[in-house]
Parts: structure tokens; sequence; C-alpha cells
């Protein structure tokens, strides 16, 4: 039986990630905003289900959290970053108070829960870290640019600790979802106060957009947190795993009009050196 940390588990993928887990016979040790919820979390499979008090901009609380479920179950097995949420707006749209809080939940929290995962994970030469970006993590779009940032920033961070701990038992899976049936667009997404008539077409059209997909995405999280599990289980896991068929749309045409623009402009690019 492993153990899994997964932070934010009150809905979504986290939600369906840990269900499914529990079904299975994992131990899962679930983060919470609310006490209600950790105890009704307590509650589903005692003994196997932990529920965890947590606020991941917390530094300290998210250190003495991971000790305290080190200490009660031995060991991690797998972290599993999931805690987040959307912000909508124009980057001149947005305030820096939200830009600052965005980042420090979406990245910072993140990194606050490897770093504490990863000196026990590094003793026992094993473990898995699952960081939960987006499409968004590799594909920019209007009017969620803050939020496509931090979600860019957890990808060249998870990238660079897989190279870091390859040689010590440790792996590291980006996960990038499209669009799912979540709460990311409806209870999870902030709002700016107030919008600029200039990006009516352009930030406020995807906003629009997202507004009017809410409840319809394709993509069902339950077969996430399947695709999720595949992946820990398998020998040699993906650094990347792409969750959806707009997802692999989006992606792929972003990699094909790179490859031609970083073509183009290769002489350019190859004339500067001494």
């Amino acid at each position: 039986m492993r153990t899994w940390f997964i932070s934010g588990v009150s809905s979504g993928f986290g939600k369906a990630l840990a269900e499914q887990l529990l079904e299975r016979g994992e131990r899962v040790a679930g983060t919470f905003r609310s006490a209600q919820g950790k105890q009704e979390f307590d509650r589903l499979a005692p003994g196997r289900s932990l529920g965890v008090l947590l606020d991941v901009t917390d530094d300290a609380g998210v250190r003495d959290a991971v000790a305290a479920v080190e200490r009660e179950t031995g060991a991690i097995d797998v972290l599993v970053n999931n805690a987040g949420y959307g912000l909508e707006g124009a980057v001149e749209e947005v305030s820096m108070a939200q830009v600052r809080h965005q980042f420090e939940v979406n990245v910072f929290g993140a990194v606050a829960l490897m770093q504490a995962v990863l000196p026990g994970m590094r003793v026992r030469r094993a473990g898995h870290i699952v960081n939960i970006t987006s499409m968004g993590g590799l594909v920019a779009f209007p009017g969620v640019g803050i939020y496509n940032g931090s979600k860019f920033a957890l990808e060249g961070i998870s990238e660079a600790l897989s190279k870091e701990v390859a040689g010590l038992g440790i792996k590291v899976t980006i996960v990038e979802p499209g669009g799912f049936r979540t709460d990311w667009a409806g209870r999870s997404m902030v709002h700016v106060e107030h919008t600029i008539g200039d990006y009516d077409n352009t930030a406020g059209a995807f906003r629009r957009g997202l507004a009017a997909r809410n409840g319809r995405q394709p993509g069902d999280p339950h077969k996430a947190a399947q695709a999720i599990i595949q992946v820990v289980d398998a020998p040699q896991p993906p650094l990347r795993l792409l969750l959806g068929h707009d997802a692999l749309e989006y992606v792929g045409q972003k990699l094909g009009s790179l490859q031609a623009e970083l073509l183009k402009w290769a002489p350019v690019s190859s004339g500067t050196n001494f």
C-alpha cells in the first residue's frame, strides 16, 4: 500500500484521484482549507484517508504537514501537486496583488511541498512527484496570461527537478490537462474587477468563451484520475502527459508554429556569435 499526498482534494482532479485511490486500497493524505472537509475525508476510509488542514502558501505549515504525515505513515511515496486556481484578466487588467497571490499558490506552494517531501524520497531513493499544470503551461491564451505564467513556471521547475533527481530513484511527471469538467472555470476562477475595452476582442472574447463552455468541457475528471494512476504505476513514466484531445491539438499547433518560426529566423539567430 502506497501513501499519496495530494494537495487540494475537495473538488476536481484531486477529489476524483483520491476517491479512486481509496477504492484501490491505497492510503491518501489529502489537503483541505476547511475543518469540515478534513473531517469528512477522515471518515471515508479510516486509517487510509488522512485529511490535512493546509494553506499551501504557509511554508512552515507545509513542512509541518508533510512531517506529520510521514510520522503517521512512515513515508510519502507519491506527491501530487494539484492545489491551484485560475485568474482571468488581461495582463494589464490584473492587480499586482492578484499576480503575486497566483504565483504564491500555483508555484511557490508547489515548490514548498516538493522541498518538504524530497528529503525522505532521497533517503529511500524512491518516490514520484506529479505536478498538475495545464495545456496552458505550454500554450498561452489571451485573458489568462498570469495563470499561464504560473503554469509555465511550474513546467520549467518540474523539468529541471526531473534532471536533478534522475539518478536518485525519484520520478517526476508533469500532467497537462485540457478542458475538464472541474470547478476551474467556475468556483475556482478569480476575475478582475475592472476590464479595459481595448481588450474586448481578445481577453474579453476568451473570457466569454470560457463561461459558455463551463459545465460542457469534454474532459472527464475520473478518466484523468485513471490516467494519472496509470502513469504512476508505469515502470518508465513520461515526463509530460497531456490529457484530452484539445490539449493534444493546441500543443501540437504550438510546436508546429514554434518550429516554423525558429527555422524562419535561424539565419539571424545563428549570426550572433563572435
